[in-house]
């Protein structure tokens, strides 16, 4: 059988985008059907996977979620497993997530326990979403766990910690894209056209005063717009222009405060630039907030019973879907540190492959600890 740090080459070889990820289902299912399938159930979903351990005597159910899709990024890391499909990473450690859940898999196939373990593979965490609609389909319904729990890779950390708080830990993030028509024509008569360039940028500014003027000091909120695309050549006034940008805040209220806001902006735009707009939210996540009770028996059970380095965490204004799982079912998520000079997205990112041992080693023994409970 393949070693864990071949199953992640093998994976991060094959880096695919949200609900197209073929061969990476089919990857996993491969090494799935390798293991002893006694008390092994497996269902797809789209292009996830629930997989349920049948204990021995189940009185409840805990899950384990692992995200498993890529980014649009090309690779520049140098490995020689480096992405094969052109334009594509795993920028942001999936595929030591998977790897990690089949090696937690692995051990409870070989040393089962009472209680029945499901494992859940998530498509799409990236981008459009894939834990809400996954909540909402038959197989959550009949196989809905007890406690859930799940990790991400943190670059920043060394390799070896785990790091996690009670209460929330990622943000309410969601995109923003507004899309503005006005009227274009010749740059030497600017008098006779509406200049979506000139009203793009005005928004823009305007959109800043919004956390400055608008959001409780004492709370936070980031609106940031990435890019700006408009106009056709360098004498034509732009008819059309578009702005993409994401907006993260620590409350949901803020949230919706922020979104009044830049609704009711728009809406002046559209008067003082004679132009029309339309505002598209896309994807939104909810913030991943981990359940006091058990986040502090985890945190403890971390400093008292694995060799792992433990550290407080703070909340960061990250966005991860798995929120929609714990607004639902009791849980935590944690970080692995991982020990990368370059961070979560970036085109050199590097982890540090031996803390997928130290997140396996953990979470052995914290389900087996949980089967006593």
């Amino acid at each position: 059988m393949k070693t864990l740090v071949n199953i992640r080459r093998d994976l991060h070889r094959i880096p695919e985008l949200g609900f197209q990820e073929y061969k990476t289902q089919a990857y996993l299912l491969s090494y799935l059907h390798s293991l002893p399938q006694e008390n092994i159930e497996i269902r797809k979903w789209k292009t996830g996977l629930f997989v349920k351990l049948n204990g021995t005597s189940s009185q409840k159910m805990i899950g384990y979620r692992a995200d498993i899709d890529g980014l649009p990024i090309e690779e520049e890391t140098g490995y020689s497993y480096r992405s094969v499909h052109e334009g594509m990473m795993h920028a942001c450690g999936h595929d030591l997530h998977m790897t990690i859940a089949l090696g937690i898999l692995t051990h409870f196939v070989h040393h089962r326990v009472k209680n029945d373990l499901l494992f859940i593979f998530q498509p799409a965490e990236e981008g459009p979403g894939g834990a809400e609609p996954m909540m909402h389909s038959e197989a959550m319904k009949e196989w809905k766990p007890d406690l859930i729990t799940a990790l991400h890779i943190a670059p920043e950390l060394p390799s070896g910690t785990v790091a996690t708080k009670p209460g929330l830990l990622f943000a309410n993030t969601s995109e923003l894209f507004i899309d503005l028509k006005g009227k274009g024509g010749h740059a030497a008569y600017p008098h006779t056209t509406n200049d979506m360039v000139v009203a793009a940028c005005s928004l823009v500014s305007q959109l800043q005063s919004i956390v400055a003027r608008n959001v409780d000091p004492l709370d936070s909120a980031v609106i940031t717009i990435g890019k700006i695309t408009g106009g056709t050549v360098q004498n034509i006034i732009a008819e059309n222009s578009r702005l993409e940008g994401t907006i993260r805040t620590l409350s949901t209220e803020s949230m919706l405060k922020v979104k009044e806001r830049i609704e009711a902006i728009v809406k002046g735009l559209e008067i003082g630039y004679s132009c029309q707009a339309s505002i598209d939210y896309g994807a939104m996540y909810h913030q991943v907030y981990n359940h006091e009770e058990v986040t502090l028996e985890f945190m403890n059970f971390v400093q008292e019973h694995t060799d792992a380095d433990f550290a407080l965490s703070k909340e960061a204004m990250t966005g991860e879907d798995f929120g929609y799982m714990l607004a639902d079912i009791p849980g935590f998520m944690f970080w692995l540190g991982a020990g990368s000079s370059f961070g979560l997205h970036h085109s050199k990112l590097s982890p540090d492959e031996k803390c997928m041992e130290t997140a396996i080693s953990v979470m052995t023994k914290y389900l087996a600890f949980k089967d006593d409970r």
